[in-house]
């Protein structure tokens, strides 16, 4: 299935968008956006884990990417005790 070059166009301009707001957050941000571009959904503990980040700053990262609407979260289905994380592009 190929995309229209509208579609194309489309897709292009929200990357560009997705950039640019990810541009303007700490280093951190960026790095906790780029794991969970590849292993989304993941909890708060995956992420530090994964990242190689403090708890706190994670925590602090996920504030500043929910902040701009980049990440989104639900409840686990393996732990209803705890929350995953994904990119809301």
């Amino acid at each position: 299935m190929s995309t229209t070059p509208d579609e194309a166009a489309v897709a292009e301009q929200a990357a560009d968008e997705y950039r640019e707001r990810l541009r303007e957050l700490p280093p951190s941000a960026k790095l906790v956006a780029k794991v969970l571009e590849t292993e989304a959904p993941l909890s708060q503990g995956q992420l530090a884990e994964e990242s190689l980040l403090p708890d706190r700053t994670v925590r602090y990262a996920l504030n500043r990417l929910e902040e701009c609407d980049l990440v989104d979260s639900r409840y686990s289905f393996q732990d209803a005790r705890k929350q995953v994380y994904f990119l809301d592009r």
